[in-house]
């Protein structure tokens, strides 16, 4: 347990298409220093709680065709930070596994609840009050959300149980996102191997 618990659990990934250039680096056991950039910039807010309250660590530079919309860049940096999360974690010798977390922000109240499966699933209940925070549009809270847990493959329920304040709900999101992952990724010293029956994640 002791090499696992020193073993570095952090990866890069360039992504370059012809809508999108990413470059993303990602370390688990972090301290929450994020250096993130981005045409997108309610995205970069979420990320910057997203790694604080994880206490990861998150280095983006990504540039996109928002000329277009934020489709792309938003899809393509969830595509991205799920590939590094697998590929940091290796064959996830020791983890807990699983998490539940709830957050609030003032009146909004988020619930995130993961299992490092290698099973890619996302259960996502929200309604927003508005179409858009910033410029991003509310419902590429779910692409991003969805192609994170499809590259990571987790299985990722998000529960949004109410609220009124847009920017709040997703924020709440993104909070217990950061917390549950970082649960849920943390190592459990009476784990011996794989946290599955299975003997293989």
């Amino acid at each position: 347990m002791a090499e696992q618990e020193q073993r570095v659990r952090r990866a890069e990934v360039a992504r370059k298409t012809n809508e999108t250039d990413i470059r993303l680096a990602f370390e688990v056991d972090g301290t929450g220093v994020s250096e993130i950039e981005s045409d997108v910039p309610f995205l970069n807010h979420m990320l910057d709680l997203f790694t604080k309250h994880g206490q990861f660590n998150l280095k983006v530079d990504a540039r996109g065709d928002v000329e277009i919309d934020d489709h792309h860049t938003v899809e393509d940096i969830g595509i991205c930070l799920g590939q590094t999360l697998r590929e940091a974690l290796g064959d996830k010798r020791g983890i807990k596994r699983y998490a539940s977390v709830f957050v609030p922000m003032d009146e909004a109240l988020a619930q995130v609840i993961i299992d490092i499966s290698n099973r890619p699933h996302l259960e996502y209940r929200a309604e927003y009050p508005s179409a858009t925070v910033g410029s991003l549009t509310t419902e590429l809270v779910h692409e991003f959300l969805w192609k994170f847990a499809l590259e990571a493959r987790i299985t990722l329920h998000v529960i949004v149980h109410y609220g009124h304040n847009t920017h709040h709900m997703i924020e709440a999101v993104f909070k217990a996102l950061g917390r549950a992952l970082d649960e849920a990724t943390s190592i459990d010293p009476r784990v011996q191997g794989v946290p599955s029956t299975k003997g293989v994640l």
